[in-house]
């Protein structure tokens, strides 16, 4: 394929004058000899490329969801330390206000390079969780509630700079495909307490439940240094089969997750041994690497197709080409200037305009983006929806023994949520992508179809429907996931992609407010209250310490009744953004990046015709 046009490389070669001999570059990495790609090249080649970006930052992001993991440990952390629900779920605020307040990630991201906010995340996530684990295993002095509080902000925050990193950066390399992209990296990390449940497992044999909050403090960031040098912005080039390959690896996924469906079916409904888990988690770790077989596919094939292009490149011109070569120069230059003259304009400075923000879709300042309405409506409904499924999915240890579900069952509702989170991650991702593309179906108006579908899984917990909290795990951890991929290609697409790492961590902040007012403030309140009734209906008094245990529907009814009228609440106000955004869904929201993307291909292709005239006249 050559970058010149069609009516040009259709024309047969002059056979007056010899091919030119262009001497050997380093990029030519295929044999002179047999056409085969030298080995270590070809790695090296593989371990830069664009795709293997992509599946590091699906591996950094399939270990970065400890937080999600929450209900699965903090048992532990009750018995151990002696606390009532209202502190445990004070712990539950602190850890969702350390995993969605990132505004000083994206600030750090804003001068300096992904390796730099990967790194520190790594450090804060074994610090964080590392001393948890001291303290439940009482390893240190029992440490004051607000020590705790600290230790589980410090270790949630380090999500907040893994996504920043990664999926900032994955972004910004394929913003075209943004949709698809927010929906693979937002789904591994909804999958990630899954994937984690399994290798813990493997390691641990599942005995030593306090071991697991070890393991999520070494092993995310183990996962994050070892890609520091593969997450780094690259120049944006749209691939034909760019939608393709992300398909592919959504459906080698899928495989990933079905898998771990069924082995969680299994060990619900079996015992299994310590080298059934260890098969288990081996079977999980090959998943996890089979979209490598697609990025050495795509890699093969993006060096064939530059051997192709340099050896199309070298072909001389007969002097009627040259002479539609120079037309053609010169309509390159006219039509360079006016894509670049359609692209280009002023950006204001930080403090300018602030109440005068630009186009939807131009780059908006951070101070633009903050005092918008846009971005109060999506705060507002982020409160109301984030705040309530992740009351669900906190609680859920809480909920199963309150409503006497088995023991077991606990870890199959962490895993059913797990999964869930990443289904709904990955089809509000491709679906709204899709819906967009061909229909122009705006995503704010999935965001409300969400919204509503979240208040049926809380009613299954409100009214204590037998069996209710498998199907409301399924439903509420589907929604969760679904709304992250939404909000935040809905904010890069209407403030733009210049300050993306800051203003999608402004949205971000929203979900551990809307945790804080729904998780600790209704649900903690009212499930302390019932406990306390029926302990004194017993007769007893509470002693200093002891832990606070509550049973049967009435714990948690009143709570989540008022979580469904608080999410309906979001869900009006969602279709007020619906309205304000329809004209902009409704145009060709993409344009500018086709356009830069364009210039730049005239600017190479002009570049490469007009040395090909300057050779021609020389010889």
């Amino acid at each position: 394929m050559s970058y010149l046009p069609n009516h040009i490389n259709n024309q047969k070669p002059s056979l007056r004058k010899p091919t030119p001999q262009l001497k050997p570059a380093k990029m030519v990495l295929f044999s002179q000899s047999d056409g085969r790609v030298p080995t270590i090249r070809f790695v090296a080649q593989v371990l830069k490329g664009r795709w293997f970006m992509v599946f590091s930052t699906l591996l950094v992001m399939s270990t970065a969801g400890a937080t999600y993991m929450f209900g699965l440990y903090s048992p532990d952390i009750k018995s151990a330390l002696g606390y009532d629900q209202t502190t445990l779920n004070l712990l539950g605020f602190f850890k969702d206000l350390g995993g969605n307040v990132g505004v000083h990630a994206g600030l750090l991201m804003e001068i300096a390079p992904p390796w730099v906010v990967l790194s520190l995340g790594a450090v804060l996530n074994f610090f964080g969780y590392f001393m948890i684990w001291l303290a439940v295993t009482k390893r240190i002095s029992k440490p004051t509630v607000w020590q705790m509080c600290l230790y589980i902000c410090v270790g949630a925050n380090s999500q907040a700079f893994t996504n920043t990193s990664a999926l900032v950066t994955c972004v910004k390399n394929f913003p075209e495909s943004r949709g698809m992209v927010l929906g693979l990296l937002k789904g591994f990390i909804g999958l990630s307490g899954a994937i984690i449940t399994q290798l813990y497992l493997a390691f641990y044999g599942g005995n030593n439940s306090k071991a697991l909050i070890l393991f999520i403090g070494w092993l995310p960031a183990v996962t994050a240094l070892s890609s520091l040098t593969t997450i780094r912005f690259m120049k944006i080039v749209r691939l034909k089969n760019e939608p393709k390959v992300f398909y592919e690896i959504l459906y080698i996924s899928l495989g990933l997750v079905s898998f771990l469906m069924l082995v969680i079916i299994l060990q619900v409904k079996i015992t299994f041994t310590r080298s059934g888990y260890i098969t288990c988690g081996v079977v999980t770790l090959v998943l996890l690497a089979a979209p490598l077989f697609t990025v050495v596919k795509e890699e093969y094939k993006q060096l064939k197709w530059q051997k192709e292009e340099k050896e199309n490149s070298s072909v001389s011109r007969d002097d009627r080409s040259l002479q539609v070569l120079s037309s053609h120069v010169d309509q390159i230059d006219t039509v360079g200037s006016t894509v670049e003259g359609a692209v280009t304009r002023k950006v204001d400075l930080w403090f300018q305009n602030i109440f005068r923000p630009p186009n939807r879709g131009e780059d908006y300042t951070i101070l633009q983006a903050i005092f918008s309405l846009d971005m109060l409506i999506v705060i507002v409904v982020t409160i109301c929806e984030a705040g309530g499924t992740l009351t669900a999915i906190d609680n859920l240890g809480q909920m199963g023994a309150s409503l006497r579900y088995p023991k077991q069952s606990i870890s199959v509702f962490v895993s059913l949520v797990s999964i869930w989170n990443f289904l709904g991650r990955v089809v509000s991702g491709f679906l709204s992508e899709h819906l967009l593309e061909k229909y122009k179906f705006p995503r704010p108006l999935l965001l409300t179809f969400t919204l509503l579908l979240s208040c049926v899984g809380h009613l299954f917990i409100a009214l204590n429907v037998p069996n209710g909290l498998y199907v409301a795990s399924v439903i509420v951890g589907f929604c969760f996931g679904a709304q992250w991929p939404l909000i935040s290609a809905i904010i890069s697409e209407i403030f733009g992609l210049r300050h993306y790492s800051t203003l999608f961590n402004v949205g971000a902040v929203a979900s551990p407010l809307g945790a804080y007012l729904l998780n600790v403030r209704v649900t903690g309140h009212l499930y302390d209250k019932e406990a306390t009734r029926q302990m004194r209906a017993l007769g007893r008094a509470r002693i200093k310490g002891e832990e606070l245990d509550c049973f049967g529907p009435h714990c948690f009814r009143l709570a989540f009744l008022i979580i469904t009228g608080v999410t309906i609440f979001g869900m009006f106000i969602s279709l007020i953004l619906v309205i304000r955004t329809r004209k902009f869904y409704k145009s060709d929201i993409y344009r500018k990046f086709r356009e830069a993307r364009e210039l730049s291909s005239y600017e190479e292709r002009g570049k490469n015709c007009k040395k090909v005239e300057a050779n021609e006249r020389g010889n």
